[in-house]
C-alpha cells in the first residue's frame, strides 16, 4: 500500500480514459503496470435529425465526471489527492466525424461511428482506392459531406475523431496514434503513414469543387506507439479537472481507438496473434505478416497502435439471442418456484452444449437481432429452424445457439484463414462470451482451427490498454518495441489457459458451417416475410 502511495505521489503512475459507445472509463496504474484505480461515467449517444451524435457538453461533462470519481477512488484507497501522474493516454471508439473551422469551432454536430449515411461515399471511395473503405470511416463522412452539396465542407481546416479532439483540446497537437489514423483514412504499411498515392487520388478526385484545402492539409499528424504527443497544456489540465488539483505538463501520448486498446490490453500486437473480442457484438483482429492478395468488402484493414497492418473481421450479433433463449429457461425455472442464479443458469446452460453433437445434430440458428454485413443482411430476425429428423434436445440446442454467435464471424475469418492462406499462432479471447470457463473458448478454437486462450485481465478493457501505451511511451528502454514491453513488462507470468481445437469440434463446426451458408435464405425469407 506505502509503495502504490509513493508512486502516486511521485508521478510514478500512467493515466488511461478511454471513451466506449455508453461508458467513460479510467484507470491507473503503479509501477507494475497493474490497475491501482478507476473511475468511470455513464453516457448514451443521441439520434437527432437522422445522425447519432453526442454534444461537446456531453464529451466534457463527461470527461470530468469520470475523472473525478478517479480522484475520489485514489483518495478513499490511498489517502492522497491526485495531482500528478507519470503519462496520460485519451482513446475512443474509433471512426466518425468531427471537422473544425480556423477558429476551432465544430461545424457540423459530431456523427458517430454508429451512423449508416455514407454508402454512396464508401462504395465510390472503394472503386477509386482498390481498397475497402467501411461506411464508419472519416472519410467516407467527409466525401459524403461532398457529395451532399454541404454548405460546410468549405470551411474546413481540421478534421478529426473523438480521440483525436480530446488530445487535441489537452495539449494543442493535432495528432493521431496510428491505429487510430487508420480508421480515418488508409496507412501505408511501408511508412506507416497515410497512404500518398489514395491521398493524391483523392484530392484530384475533389478538386472541381474548388475547396481551399488539401486533404493532407486537414488531417492530423500520424505518430507511432512510443512516440511523444505533446503534455497536458494549464487550458487542458483545468477542462480535466476544473479543481484545479491536477498540474499541467504531463506527457500524453498519441491518442488511439479502442481497436488498438484492445489489441494492447489482450497482449495481441504480435505478427500472427490476433483476438476476438465478443459480447453483444463480436469482431477479430489478426495482426498479418503481409497485405491481403486481394480487397474484400468482409474484412477491413486497420494497423496496430505500432503500425503493424492487421484484418478485422466485425459482426453486429454475438450474444444477444443467446441470451435470450438463457432468459425463457429462467422464466421455466421460475414458474416452477425455484430461486435462479444467473450465473449458475448460464454455466449449467454453456456446458450442457459440450455434451452435444459435434455438428450439433442438425439444427440450425441466426442470432441476427440487426442485419449483417458479411453475409448480406440489412435487417435481422432472430430464427432457430430444424428438420422432423434432426436430433433436437437440450445439448444441441445449446450447441447450436452457441455456434450461431460465431456463425458470422467464421465467415469472415474463413476468408482470411482459408481463402488468403493467413498464418495465426493464437488467438486472444475476451468479453461475455468466455465467462463459463472453457465453452465458449473451446467453441471460438474449433470455428477458427486455432488455438484460443482467455486471460485473467481481459476484463480490464481499453482503459487499461490506453494506460499501457502511456506507460510504454513514459517507460520503454531504447528501441524496446511495443510487443516486447507488453509481454515482458506487463503480461509476463501472468495466468491464462490456453486450449488447442479438438479435431471433432473443427469438423462439427465445419458441417454446420455449411448448412448456415445453405440456410441464409430462409433468414432471407424471415426478413421480407415478418415486417
Amino acid at each position: 500500500m506505502s509503495d502504490v502511495k509513493n508512486a502516486i505521489l511521485n508521478g510514478k503512475t500512467s493515466l488511461g480514459i478511454e471513451f466506449g459507445s455508453t461508458r467513460i472509463k479510467a484507470v491507473l496504474v503503479g509501477e507494475d503496470n497493474a490497475p491501482i484505480a478507476s473511475g468511470s461515467h455513464e453516457w448514451e449517444n443521441r439520434y437527432v435529425d437522422g445522425v447519432w451524435t453526442y454534444t461537446l457538453e456531453d464529451i466534457w461533462t463527461g470527461l470530468q465526471d469520470c475523472y473525478k470519481n478517479l480522484t475520489e477512488d485514489v483518495k478513499k484507497q490511498y489517502g492522497v489527492a491526485l495531482e500528478t501522474v507519470g503519462a496520460i493516454g485519451f482513446s475512443a471508439m474509433m471512426h466518425g466525424y468531427m471537422a473544425f473551422d480556423k477558429d476551432g469551432e465544430l461545424l457540423v454536430p459530431f456523427r458517430t461511428w454508429r451512423n449508416t449515411i455514407t454508402g454512396p461515399a464508401s462504395e465510390e471511395l472503394t472503386k477509386l482506392f482498390d481498397f475497402h473503405i467501411p461506411q464508419r470511416w472519416s472519410i467516407a463522412h467527409l466525401y459524403q459531406a461532398i457529395l451532399n452539396g454541404e454548405e460546410h465542407v468549405k470551411d474546413v481546416t481540421f478534421f478529426t475523431t473523438l480521440a483525436g479532439y480530446i488530445h487535441w483540446q489537452l495539449t494543442g497537437e493535432k495528432v493521431l496514434g496510428v491505429g487510430e489514423a487508420s480508421g480515418m483514412f488508409p496507412i501505408d504499411i511501408a511508412t506507416r503513414n497515410w497512404n500518398e498515392r489514395m491521398v493524391a487520388s483523392f484530392d484530384e478526385l475533389v478538386a472541381p469543387k474548388g475547396y481551399p484545402w488539401k486533404l493532407e492539409e486537414i488531417l492530423p499528424k500520424v505518430l507511432l506507439a512510443g512516440e511523444k504527443a505533446g503534455a497536458l497544456t494549464e487550458k487542458g489540465a483545468k477542462l480535466l479537472d476544473p479543481t484545479g488539483t491536477l498540474k499541467a505538463g504531463i506527457p500524453v501520448c498519441p491518442p488511439e481507438g479502442d481497436a488498438g486498446t484492445g489489441m494492447v490490453a489482450t497482449n495481441s500486437v504480435k505478427v500472427r496473434t490476433g483476438n476476438v473480442s465478443a459480447g453483444t457484438s463480436v469482431f477479430g483482429m489478426v495482426v498479418l505478416e503481409k497485405e491481403l492478395q486481394k480487397v474484400h468488402d468482409e474484412i477491413d484493414l486497420v494497423t496496430t497502435p505500432a503500425g503493424d497492418l492487421v484484418a478485422m473481421v466485425h459482426c453486429n450479433n454475438c450474444t444477444s439471442d443467446l441470451n435470450a433463449w438463457v432468459g425463457i429457461f429462467k422464466e421455466f425455472a421460475e414458474a416452477f418456484g425455484m430461486e435462479v442464479d444467473m450465473n449458475k443458469l448460464f454455466g449449467t446452460l454453456y456446458n450442457k452444449a459440450l455434451e452435444g453433437d459435434a455438428d450439433c445434430g442438425g439444427l440450425l440458428a441466426y442470432n441476427y437481432f440487426s442485419g449483417e454485413h458479411i453475409t448480406g443482411f440489412e435487417e435481422g430476425r432472430p430464427l432457430f429452424v430444424r428438420t422432423p429428423d434432426s436430433k433436437f434436445n437440450l445439448a444441441n440446442f445449446m450447441r447450436v445457439n452457441l455456434f450461431a454467435s460465431l456463425g458470422v464471424l467464421k465467415t469472415g475469418m474463413d476468408i482470411l484463414l482459408k481463402e488468403e492462406g493467413v498464418k495465426l499462432d493464437e488467438i486472444l479471447g475476451h468479453g461475455g462470451l468466455f465467462k463459463t470457463k472453457g465453452v465458449g473458448q473451446g467453441i471460438l478454437a474449433a470455428a477458427l482451427n486455432t488455438p484460443v486462450s482467455v486471460m485473467e485481465t481481459a476484463g480490464e478493457g481499453g482503459a487499461w490498454g490506453i494506460a499501457l501505451l502511456a506507460s510504454y511511451m513514459l517507460n520503454k528502454e531504447e528501441g524496446e518495441a511495443l510487443d516486447a514491453y507488453l509481454a515482458n513488462k506487463v503480461f509476463a507470468g501472468q495466468a491464462g489457459s490456453r486450449m488447442e481445437p479438438n479435431p471433432k469440434d473443427v469438423e462439427g463446426f465445419d458441417v454446420f458451417s455449411k448448412r448456415y451458408l445453405e440456410g441464409l435464405p430462409i433468414e432471407r425469407a424471415a426478413v421480407d416475410s415478418l415486417k
